[in-house]
């Protein structure tokens, strides 16, 4: 596996992991696939912010899966705080890639002096919950009820992990 940091020639494989999970599972609380131009502002979003789009590819080249994180909220005092989401093609899951993928944000995140990384996840979503938790995320809260999809409601856990932060902090 090859880590790729990821450009506009990868948007395409990484629409079809995201609406992949966006039209079968409960890994994005979203009801309508993305349309390449949705995908094309997301990524000039996330170019412009200096928030990181990673990606592992298998010796073809092939995007396995890809990470990324930004904003937790749009407010100034949570600039130190990132929200992130990390998906795996389902021909690939359960391999160790999520954990890969997760281990090189908090790398990057660290390196971007945040200081809390959340996670968002389905409550049904056993193998995301433990993933995080081994590497070192401590559940805050659940939100019942929080999404409607597939004909049901939704609990949401959010979890967090400390990150070192930066060495002094502002209020800008």
């Amino acid at each position: 596996m090859t880590w790729i940091d990821c450009g506009p020639e990868h948007l395409e494989a990484i629409r079809g992991i995201l609406n992949h999970a966006i039209v079968h599972t409960t890994a994005r609380y979203d009801y309508l696939p993305k349309t390449a131009d949705e995908m094309s502002s997301w990524f000039e979003g996330k170019q412009h912010a200096g928030l990181p789009i990673i990606g592992l590819a298998d010796d073809s080249g092939r995007l396995v899966g890809f990470g990324s994180y930004g904003p937790f909220r749009a407010f100034a005092a949570y600039k130190y705080t990132v929200e992130h989401s990390i998906y795996v093609d389902t021909e690939f899951q359960g391999r160790g890639f999520g954990k890969q993928l997760l281990d090189r944000l908090i790398q990057v995140a660290e390196s971007q002096g945040f200081k809390t990384m959340v996670g968002v996840i389905d409550a049904e979503n056993a193998g995301s919950i433990e993933l995080h938790k081994k590497q070192g995320f401590i559940t805050c809260g659940i939100i019942k009820e929080a999404g409607y999809k597939f004909g049901r409601w939704l609990d949401l856990v959010i979890c967090q992990k400390q990150l070192t932060g930066p060495t002094h902090p502002v209020e800008e």
